[in-house]
């Protein structure tokens, strides 16, 4: 039985005002019974006098050590952090070589900073993993190598603002947009990944599911996932693929105001558990 490692990734970016670390916190305590997790590792602060760029890198880079450091001790990585940019760590602490991303999300996430029209820098990680921007402090503070769009399936998205969809679309990212797509083009695009990798990194944001699930976060969009069709991608992936880590990200208590969100979250966390121990 492959054992569970869960890594919190509390901090944004270092900062009061931008800490998230409350949504990491909240899962675990929503999750601790489903999850039983053979340990349970918190990501260290960074330097609070960094430059904000620099803070969010080098909060990648410990991650990435929280990473290696469970996989080379035979156990399973799942992230439970704050954003998305944690994907830069964990995709670095897996290693990119032969590395394939199934990613769902509410949003693309590929924005550059020439083309930002928010100036988020969570907005761009899937840029930043693609190899696309921010290329000095992704590869001397991560030494992460990109991944090949080809190798990435993007799954959900549907907020877009001016020129994303049309962005993400020239790319050689194959996309499956809100809950439109059949089971059969899911299957499709499995393939072909599967043609191409055989590990995989499975990135969830939370509001790649629809609001009646439960609010993630303040960017939660209709048209989204339901749990249950969440829950069967989950499945197919492990089933298809060795799967090197999981990330659930962007949860945000002050949005889950019902709380249905971490309910709904830890059915999803308890099927990543199912099948890393199935």
């Amino acid at each position: 039985m492959v054992r569970l490692r869960v890594i919190a990734s509390p901090y944004h970016d270092g900062l009061a005002e931008f800490d998230r670390g409350r949504g990491p916190t909240r899962l675990l305590q929503a999750a601790s019974h489903e999850l039983a997790a053979e340990s349970i590792v918190t990501v260290p602060a960074v330097d609070t006098s960094l430059p904000e760029a620099a803070r969010v890198f080098e909060l990648a880079r410990h991650l990435s050590h929280c990473v290696r450091s469970a996989l080379d001790e035979g156990l399973f990585p799942l992230v439970l952090a704050g954003d998305c940019n944690s994907s830069l760590g964990t995709a670095a602490g897996c290693g990119t070589d032969g590395l394939g991303v199934v990613w769902l999300d509410a949003h693309p996430d590929f924005d550059t900073p020439d083309q930002s029209h928010s100036g988020s820098l969570d907005a761009m990680g899937l840029a930043v993993l693609t190899g696309r921007c921010w290329s000095n402090l992704r590869q001397k503070t991560l030494g992460l190598e990109p991944i090949d769009d080809a190798s990435v399936l993007h799954v959900s998205a549907r907020d877009f603002e001016s020129g994303q969809r049309e962005e993400l679309h020239r790319s050689g990212i194959h996309v499956l947009e809100g809950n439109t797509f059949t089971d059969a083009e899911l299957r499709a695009e499995l393939d072909h990944l599967g043609n191409r990798v055989r590990r995989m990194y499975l990135h969830i944001d939370l509001d790649c599911l629809d609001p009646s699930e439960g609010i993630a976060n303040q960017y939660s969009a209709d048209g989204g996932l339901s749990c249950a069709r969440l829950q069967g991608i989950i499945e197919n992936v492990f089933g298809r693929f060795d799967v090197s880590a999981a990330a659930v990200t962007a949860y945000n208590p002050d949005s889950d105001v019902d709380g249905r969100m971490a309910s709904t979250a830890t059915r999803v966390l308890a099927t990543i558990a199912a099948c890393v121990n199935g």
